[in-house]
């Protein structure tokens, strides 16, 4: 069975033909490995490097490439390409079988199979699957999966047969033949620019490599619509909910290297189309308005959130009548007498605010009273038997909002029931249950998400939104905290900035502020907050590990698995998320001689692996798992092709092999992706290798991560630089010109 070949051109060169036994090294984005085979002739492993990515251990290879002599490692040989070839040998037979690669089939079962029927094992499960029955305590039921899986590995394999001149991975074309089954290479030949839109993980730039091979002309409007559809969905990948027109044609361009007006005349028939929205909306000079360009999903969902903010903000009805005409002296030296505690006059304002009017934003940083006055409004609204739902964005952030408020709280995936597609079991036709919606942590709050949320609060019910605006805004698209809180908008808020005493006393309270106004943190004689300076990237990155396995557990007692988290500027680079997984992964978990373990792209998964889902998939789980939800690798059973992730919300996901790349190690988390969690201790390598995202709002996000402990490990002069750098300005979003009703009308609003 011939399953991937990579590279391109005719094959050239020597042809070694080996069992591949491991890999030693992987970049799952070149696709450069360095792996150890065996070519069956009795003597020592031989070292192989180049394009292997793909490949698994017990697979029989036929490389293509040349041989050279490496100065240290000395001989190698070098793949330009490689064929995956069925094995011919008893020993050969038994190690492909149970490597794990055909599911349902284990070391033990491919030991009995093998026993059994010898060198004819693979034929027989080819061509009379059912007489694997003849096998000891080998059911009917566990024959046919095997013969399945077989099967859909030989139709797996017609696919990646025609997609190897163009080096699509094994991974992709796993998932294309998923997508489309009999009908994928029809799919491939003709509309190659779906795949960008139907198959996570294959963006436009494959899916323009892909048609290029097939023969789609450079300057054919399927390759130019996309383009335009590419752009916009990058621009919202960075945030945007629109691109004004003229930097999308600009950036079109670019990408597409093709005539401006060819790039205008398909935008234009594109709006014609309906798959793209163009509306006119206020510009910097108020003489020019701008024509911003939407994808559908996106104007859809700003027209709609502010909608639906306006209609809750002046219902006719109110859900919580009790509070318009109450005494507010009694009831606050109520909570007082319950609380114990007394409450500030902002926060009194904000407790007021929240349940009296129908939407409410609160704000402000740490240490100025968010939780108390949260947990205040929430014990006077149960105490006039008002139904109180409690949601945030996170699994994490749910969990820290149940236990200061003692009130059940969800993430807010799992309060609407999201269903497979995004739609929402809770909306307009079916709103919640409540009388309070209280949202925590509401700047990781995206416009889709929004959009859900909003629409699912009834007529008359309370929505209260609380979050830290000076925090990084969402990952998805949207600035939504920051354009409800935006001059203009009508919505009522509240910002707390009176730090209280309590919180004085903590070095990361106090750094958090400090940052904030532009202030360099103080870095010595706290108890809470630390700084080893390095200079150079390499030597963070030891150092960092240094501290996370050995300094904090030694000094602090903290485990540093569940209580320390080290959060990253970027992904890339030497001290960057994607290197520092790597160490901190041979640092914690590291590998095992009788330990499964399942190897994806230049990424290693073990059983003890802290790691992140990176796409929202809505057919897994209860409902659906999102981008963002951390868990742990709970189970790996090499025999199903399975992988089961414990999560933060304490559900158990599993995942087949083929879908690993929906999730990437966590022991180092870009601050970004750490938005709503919170963990007792938090480590921030900072280096100047990754200056252009060095920035206030990302320093004070991941300061603010922290409960108890902040160590920085890394340059004086780059925490300088993100102190000085306020931020790369504005996204481009509408809702609060929408919100305060100056739309212009002379565009299509399609």
């Amino acid at each position: 069975m011939i399953r991937e070949v990579t590279g391109s051109g005719p094959p050239r060169g020597a042809v070694l033909d080996a069992v591949l036994e491991r890999i030693t090294f992987a970049n799952e984005e070149t696709g450069y490995t360095v792996a150890r085979v065996d070519t069956g002739r009795g003597g020592e492993l031989v070292t192989v490097v180049g394009a292997l990515l793909g490949a698994q251990p017990g697979e029989s290879l036929r490389m293509r490439g040349r041989w050279s002599s490496h100065p240290q490692y000395g001989r190698q040989f070098l793949v330009e390409d490689y064929t995956t070839v069925l094995p011919a040998t008893v020993q050969g037979i038994r190690r492909y079988l149970g490597s794990g690669l055909i599911k349902g089939i284990g070391p033990k079962l491919a030991e009995k199979i093998v026993d059994h029927f010898g060198v004819d094992a693979l034929d027989v499960i080819e061509q009379a699957p059912e007489r694997l029955i003849e096998v000891p305590k080998l059911g009917p039921k566990r024959t046919k999966l095997i013969a399945d899986a077989w099967e859909e590995q030989k139709a797996i394999k017609e696919v990646m047969v025609f997609l190897q001149g163009v080096g699509v991975s094994t991974s992709l074309a796993v998932r294309i033949y998923k997508q489309y089954r009999d009908a994928a290479i029809d799919v491939v030949k003709t509309e190659p620019y779906r795949l960008a839109s139907d198959v996570w993980g294959i963006g436009f730039r494959t899916a323009d490599t892909i048609a290029k091979a097939v023969g789609i002309p450079h300057d054919s409007p399927q390759r130019i619509k996309a383009g335009l559809q590419f752009t916009l969905s990058e621009a919202a990948g960075d945030g945007n909910c629109f691109l004004p027109e003229q930097r999308l044609i600009a950036d079109a361009i670019k990408i597409l290297q093709v005539d401006a007006g060819a790039v205008i005349d398909c935008l234009a028939e594109l709006v014609a189309e309906e798959g793209v929205v163009r509306e006119e909306i206020p510009g910097e000079d108020a003489e020019e308005p701008t024509a911003a360009i939407y994808l559908l999903p996106f104007h859809r969902a700003e027209v709609s959130l502010a909608n639906q903010l306006l209609r809750l903000l002046h219902a006719d009805t109110d859900r919580m009548p009790a509070f318009a005409g109450v005494d507010w002296d009694r009831a606050l030296a109520w909570l007082h007498q319950r609380t114990g505690a007394e409450l500030a006059p902002e926060q009194e304002k904000a407790v007021k605010l929240a349940l009296t009017e129908r939407v409410a934003v609160l704000t402000g940083g740490p240490g100025c009273g968010k939780s108390f006055t949260v947990r205040s409004i929430i014990t006077l609204a149960l105490a006039k038997r008002a139904k109180v739902v409690l949601a945030a964005p996170t699994g994490r952030a749910a969990k820290r909002l149940t236990e200061l408020t003692g009130h059940e709280a969800a993430t807010v995936h799992r309060l609407l029931e999201l269903k497979p597609g995004g739609d929402a079991a809770y909306d307009r036709d079916r709103p919640l249950d409540a009388d309070l919606v209280v949202v925590d942590e509401a700047s990781m709050l995206d416009l889709l998400l929004a959009n859900k949320l909003a629409k699912a609060v009834p007529p008359g019910a309370h929505l209260l939104l609380v979050g830290d605006v000076d925090q990084l805004p969402s990952v998805g698209a949207g600035e939504v905290l920051r354009d409800l809180l935006a001059d203009g908008s009508p919505i009522p808020r509240v910002r707390l900035t009176h730090i209280f005493r309590q919180a004085q006393e903590s070095g990361v309270v106090t750094n958090a502020h400090r940052i904030n106004s532009g202030e360099y943190p103080l870095t010595r004689g706290l108890p809470d907050f630390f700084l080893f300076p390095v200079e150079d990237a390499e030597p963070t990155a030891e150092l960092t590990v240094d501290v996370v396995a050995r300094r904090i557990p030694r000094k602090f007692g903290l485990n540093p698995r569940t209580d320390v988290q080290v959060l990253v500027p970027q992904h890339r680079g030497p001290a960057g998320a994607g290197a520092l997984n790597n160490l901190l992964q041979e640092a914690l978990t590291p590998a095992k001689p009788d330990a499964p373990e399942r190897r994806f792209g230049g990424r290693v998964f073990r059983v003890g692996d802290k790691v992140v889902q990176i796409r929202n998939n809505y057919d897994k789980g209860r409902n659906g798992v999102f981008n963002g939800t951390l868990g742990v690798v709970t189970g790996l059973s090499p025999e199903d092709q399975r992988l089961t992730v414990r999560t933060d919300e304490d559900e158990d996901v599993d995942y087949d092999f083929a879908e690993l790349d929906e999730l990437t190690h966590a022991y180092a988390l870009t601050i970004h992706r750490s938005q709503g969690s919170e963990y007792p201790c938090v480590v921030i390598p900072i280096t100047t290798s990754a200056w252009m995202m060095l920035q206030r709002n990302l320093l004070y996000t991941a300061v603010t991560r922290a409960k108890k402990l902040v160590v920085l490990v890394g340059s004086r002069r780059a925490i300088g630089q993100a102190v000085r750098t306020v931020g790369a300005g504005r996204r481009h979003t509408a809702l609060d010109l929408r919100l305060a009703r100056v739309m212009t009308n002379t565009g299509s609003t399609r």
